[in-house]
């Protein structure tokens, strides 16, 4: 990584993590990117497009489960161990003056698969329902994008991490919402 992006990555960060700190964020923050916390809304998610859409809400699941399965899968088994950026909670630059709100965790940081997972789900979800629910792309953009933030406030992500976890997860997102579009086109109609 070229040493001006470097250092650009390693200041946000330190904003994020030390500038924006209070109270309320520290309770927050752990909670937004817990996969646990999130439970009520997959379980939402399930039942509402199995009820609203029957056999395609099972289709609908199926390829949502794929693509999260790609999504985590490629980021943290092949990305991660090719790029093995370390994280800023065990970086020896940052972790002087970081606040670590949860424990650092193992496995490298490039890039985040919590960012890379949920912008998958999101533009999954928001590309199969636009056409139906056309606000959904902002309310799910804005979920996975919370996600990613709580990953740097908490100390285990730079901001490039959930940025390219972000793209990377849009990608998967995007691709696999074009093959339930092949698979079932009389959805759009």
């Amino acid at each position: 990584m070229p040493d001006q992006l470097l250092q650009l990555d390693r200041h946000l960060f330190y904003f994020i993590n030390n500038e924006l700190s209070n109270p309320f964020f520290d309770w927050l923050m752990p909670l937004l990117r817990n996969a646990r916390f999130w439970i009520p809304l997959y379980v939402f998610t399930v039942v509402f497009c199995i009820y609203k859409f029957k056999k395609t809400g099972i289709v609908i699941i199926a390829t949502l489960a794929i693509t999260a399965g790609i999504a985590d899968f490629t980021s943290a088994s092949v990305i991660k161990p090719a790029i093995k950026r370390v994280r800023p909670c065990r970086d020896a630059v940052t972790s002087s003056t970081d606040i670590e709100r949860v424990p650092c965790g193992t496995g490298y940081s490039f890039p985040s698969t919590h960012a890379t997972d949920h912008f998958a789900i999101a533009s999954f979800l928001s590309l199969v329902f636009t056409t139906r629910w056309r606000k959904i792309w902002w309310v799910a953009m804005l979920w996975a994008a919370s996600i990613c933030f709580a990953q740097v406030y908490v100390s285990v992500h730079y901001p490039i991490d959930v940025i390219g976890g972000a793209l990377y997860g849009m990608l998967i997102g995007f691709a696999m919402a074009l093959l339930f579009k092949k698979l079932q086109p009389n959805f759009y109609k």
